[in-house]
């Protein structure tokens, strides 16, 4: 494990950089499938224990807004043959960890460079016109064993939800290095 803390690549009222990719459910997936007023865009993978300890706040989340309001998005761009990694144990990982939201795979590791996305988890929150108002943390624990006290991603997509803007747009995110292809 190499812990990592999220870098901002990807600037605050950037554009969501577009993707087309396959999840879990064999299913092509591009930007244009959510239709969420939010859009979570949350890098991940299946060995990393900081993804193990918030996957389930994230499918939490999921159900905490109506599909009208929220739209989540899991990509793991790992190297798919790095242990426990690649396209069979991400379909595995969705099946133990019951992932309520697309699960896609990014083999080729360009679209986590387009958004800058360095760890796991590593989350963007852009609003309706698909714009990045938010780049960090999910929540307060900064351990896997950590228990939240604090919903930061919840608080800031109610903020977004009710017109307003959030103060701190990058709040760097803490997981698992992307294991890159060498």
């Amino acid at each position: 494990m190499a812990k990592t803390f999220s870098n901002q690549v990807l600037k605050a009222n950037s554009i969501a950089p577009r993707f087309s990719l396959k999840g879990v459910d064999a299913k092509k997936y591009t930007l244009k499938d959510f239709s969420g007023k939010c859009l979570l865009v949350v890098f991940i993978c299946n060995h990393c224990p900081y993804v193990k300890a918030r996957i389930g706040d994230l499918t939490n989340l999921r159900d905490s807004f109506s599909p009208t309001d929220l739209s989540i998005v899991g990509i793991n761009s790992n190297d798919p043959l790095y242990s426990d990694e690649g396209f069979e144990n991400m379909i595995k990982f969705a099946e133990k960890y019951t992932i309520n939201f697309p699960y896609l795979l990014d083999d080729s590791q360009t679209v986590a460079k387009l958004y800058g996305a360095v760890c796991t988890p590593d989350p963007f929150l852009f609003n309706n016109l698909r714009r990045l108002v938010y780049h960090g943390k999910i929540n307060d624990a900064l351990e896997p064993e950590a228990i939240p006290k604090i919903p930061v991603m919840e608080n800031n997509i109610k903020l977004i939800l009710e017109g307003g803007s959030i103060v701190n747009q990058f709040d760097p995110s803490i997981g698992c290095s992307i294991k890159w292809k060498t």
